[in-house]
């Protein structure tokens, strides 16, 4: 093996152990070697992925592909990134039909579809999502991310029935995918089957709790000034309903809420917003779930807007409810493409050298 490709393996090796500090400097020392090595961009512009700047990743991936038109991995890399977290949608687009345009190997054409897919559907064109779903190639697809990737999309199209299949496998052939646990528990929940999702949600809470924060998690003081500098901003008609507020910050909610009925991904919950609470000296109650939070966020400088979005989307659900009746528990957003990390999406890809 040649020293280039020596440096390649490597930095792709440190990626799959987490070490993305050298696989940069694996990369580095590729284009040192050979500075016009589209391999080396594709890992650099991983890499940059992984630490969260998508900008840099962007980059590197369009020298990749400018060094060598015919290069697939950094196409598709880069219609991974402009999906989440840039939301270049038309562009990605553009992107997977090029890729289908010439790919030959069904792990490409499957992996363009479906990333053509999540574009599709972020622009709000359901039927063109359908129709490029539809179009998956029959039969089974080598790696186990892909049952997870396709028993996600017919979810995310209202396909319960269809999706199950596939998020079993998906289950089973990689028990460590929390995303498979949480869209598995997801359709248990949309059919009715409470044991199963209870199950499957306990499997993804745990496994996401196990995970490592995010890369620039802060500190649980630090969140929570952001938590108060985010609250105080709110409108005065918000404001007014949460004096005396008891506002508290954990990672994620408890295994107890969640078998009460709690999604374990879930960003905040309101406890006591009703009128019965409210007259009450305690006051409503405010749990913040940290790693949740910031797993929604590109970056700590993205954090108040967030909490604040959150903090609106769920208080305004609450002000527009009956009275006596405003719910307890607020539930997560409509996933998501889980693009935080894009190892949760696919292998790494390199390309053989």
């Amino acid at each position: 093996m040649d020293q280039l490709s020596a440096h390649l393996d490597r930095g792709w090796d440190l990626i799959n152990k987490g070490d993305l500090r050298g696989a940069r400097s694996s990369a580095r020392r590729a284009l040192e070697i050979d500075k016009d090595s589209p391999e080396a961009h594709n890992l650099l512009g991983y890499t940059a992925a992984q630490e969260g700047d998508p900008e840099e990743a962007l980059e590197h991936y369009r020298q990749a592909m400018a060094l060598d038109d015919g290069y697939i991995d950094p196409m598709l890399n880069a219609a991974e990134v402009l999906i989440h977290p840039l939301h270049e949608y038309d562009e990605a687009v553009s992107l997977c039909d090029e890729v289908l345009d010439f790919a030959e190997g069904r792990e490409e054409i499957c992996e363009a579809l479906l990333l053509k897919f999540d574009a599709l559907l972020a622009k709000g064109e359901e039927d063109g999502a359908r129709a490029t779903l539809e179009a998956l190639p029959d039969g089974p697809v080598e790696g186990p991310v892909f049952p997870f990737l396709i028993g996600r999309a017919w979810y995310e199209l209202g396909e319960v029935e269809r999706a199950e299949p596939f998020l079993t496998d998906a289950v089973r052939e990689d028990p460590r995918n929390a995303d498979a646990h949480y869209y598995l528990g997801l359709v248990h929940d949309a059919r009715e089957h409470w044991r199963q999702a209870t199950l499957s949600f306990m499997e993804a809470r745990d496994l996401d709790l196990a995970a490592p924060a995010v890369r620039w998690s802060l500190p649980r003081e630090q969140f929570h000034r952001h938590v108060e500098r985010a609250l105080q901003g709110l409108e005065a008609r918000f404001l007014a309903h949460l004096e005396g507020a008891l506002v508290l910050v954990t990672d994620a909610p408890g295994m107890e809420m969640v078998v009460d009925g709690v999604d374990p991904r879930a960003p905040l919950l309101v406890e006591g917003f009703d009128q019965a609470h409210r007259d009450r000296e305690d006051g409503p109650r405010m749990f913040v779930y940290q790693r949740n939070i910031e797993k929604l966020c590109r970056g700590p400088e993205y954090l108040e807007e967030e909490l604040a979005w959150q903090f609106t989307e769920e208080l305004q659900h609450l002000l527009e409810a009956a009275p006596a009746s405003l719910p307890a528990v607020i539930p997560a957003p409509s996933p998501a493409p889980p693009k935080d990390d894009p190892g949760t999406r696919k292998k790494p890809r390199k390309k053989d050298l």
